[in-house]
């Protein structure tokens, strides 16, 4: 039996991809959008989830000054950070669970309403009030919203997209979303900000949210979404064991999922303690910082494509270990140290924030070596990374919770650093096993599709 859809997004391993079948044929005069690798039935929804996601990335470069600002001590507002990060992570693994029992369309309406209702609580009784215990629940349980509705739309994506456009079509996904959140996001608090005031800008995210949340749900019509995924006869409860044993059934899934957590982690810890640091030490205005957050997000949208194409030419692998860990062991402190040392130097700052995206981006490969890893099971395989994802969002506020009272920023920065040097060593053993290798020759000589059902999760 085949299985189901993952709570992910399928990207075809290009070295497995096979010939079109004569049902994946695309249209006989494909149109411009279709051409440059969205399938047209779900235009709609790529346009709604880069609005939703520039909403959810609005706040993202000043609600921790914002709150320091207004009486919230740095620790609490980790500690914010750091529980609503777990929430996401819960979210982001369910995602996939959710639609493949209700039909990802389903699963976006709850993931819309709920970040929507949560918001206005989040506002109006704890921030517009100071009441820090509101603030805390109100963000957390906001936080199960943008993956039920963002990664609810990677598995409708799986669904409906024919094979040979699963790339392009995971590529566009991830474009949206790290466009979004925090890119675009951060770009448009840094132009209303001065406008209109840090809490009307607050009430535009949600806007933006509900505006982009109603634009893929209405506007996109394509049938499967709207439908369970799950075959009739698979049992709740194997949907959702399948893919969390595969962690333990191989072991370098597990690992593969530590090294996804530490290579975002300092992302997440950064949106806690550099606002402060380059806004109260640097020299830098509120909007500099979000304009020099936008830059390195931006980097990292770019070389996201740079690394997958630089890893079909010396291994998925070597790209993750040198370029990634290696790089990132590097470009944290750089990040720090460099624009210590040039005060005020905008320039600067955004040349080593554009060195530190792109070491970020360099674990993209990940999702084409994992696959390769567990042939038999990729979705599951890649739900790990899925996981992993969705941790880093908590594990990078934690950090700074648990240790920014023992060396400062400073002490945090080479905490992360050390963190992707044991991720470098770790890379070393997410080797193809033999019998995956065989696996996958003996697929090829029986005519398999091998790129069906293998997810992209970076």
């Amino acid at each position: 039996m085949r299985r189901s859809p993952s709570p992910l997004c399928w990207l075809p391993v290009k070295e497995e991809t096979l010939p079109l079948t004569q049902t994946d044929t695309l249209l006989p005069s494909p149109s411009l959008v279709e051409r440059m690798g969205i399938p047209r039935s779900l235009l709609w929804g790529f346009i709604g989830l880069l609005l939703f996601m520039v909403g959810d990335g609005v706040e993202a470069g000043y609600l921790a000054p914002y709150l320091e600002n207004h009486g919230v001590t740095s620790r609490d507002v980790a500690f914010l950070f750091t529980v609503y990060g777990v929430a996401v992570s819960i979210s982001s693994w369910l995602s996939g669970p959710l639609s493949d029992l209700w039909g990802p369309k389903r699963v976006m309406w709850i993931g819309l309403a709920i970040w929507a209702a949560f918001e206005v609580v989040f506002l109006m009784a704890g921030i517009m009030t100071g009441n820090y215990t509101v603030m805390l629940a109100a963000y957390t349980l906001r936080g199960l919203g943008y993956p039920l509705f963002a990664y609810g739309f990677l598995v409708w994506i799986a669904a409906a997209t024919p094979p040979r456009q699963l790339g392009s079509a995971a590529g566009w996904f991830w474009f949206a979303f790290s466009g979004g959140l925090p890119t675009l996001g951060s770009l448009f608090a840094s132009v209303t900000i001065p406008l209109v005031g840090e809490i009307t800008t607050f009430w535009l995210s949600l806007v933006l949210v509900v505006a982009g949340g109603c634009v893929a749900l209405l506007m996109t019509r394509e049938p499967r979404g709207a439908s369970r995924l799950a075959p009739a006869n698979v049992s709740v409860g194997g949907i959702f064991f399948g893919s969390i044993s595969i962690l333990w059934r191989e072991p370098r899934t597990f690992m593969a999922l530590i090294v996804r957590t530490i290579n975002t982690s300092s992302e997440y810890a950064f949106l806690v303690i550099m606002p402060a640091f380059f806004t109260k030490v640097v020299g830098f205005s509120l909007s500099q910082w979000l304009v020099l957050l936008s830059i390195v997000f931006m980097s990292n949208i770019l070389f996201n494509l740079m690394s997958g194409m630089l890893a079909d030419r010396l291994g998925h692998r070597t790209v993750v270990s040198v370029a990634g860990c290696l790089g990132a062991a590097v470009s944290v402190p750089a990040f720090y140290y460099v624009p210590l040392a040039f005060h005020g130097n905008f320039l600067i700052a955004a040349l080593v924030g554009i060195f530190y995206g792109a070491t970020i981006a360099a674990f993209v490969p990940l999702s084409g070596l994992v696959p390769q890893i567990c042939p038999k099971e990729k979705a599951a395989a890649l739900s790990a990374l899925g996981l992993g994802a969705g941790a880093s969002t908590w594990v990078g506020p934690a950090i700074v919770t648990w240790f920014q009272g023992w060396h400062g920023i400073e002490g945090i920065i080479w905490i992360f650093s050390g963190l992707y040097v044991f991720a470098g060593l770790l890379t070393l053993s997410l080797s193809i096993p033999d019998h995956a290798r065989a696996y996958m020759r003996q697929a090829r000589a029986r005519g398999e599709d091998l790129s069906a059902g293998v997810a992209a999760f970076h």
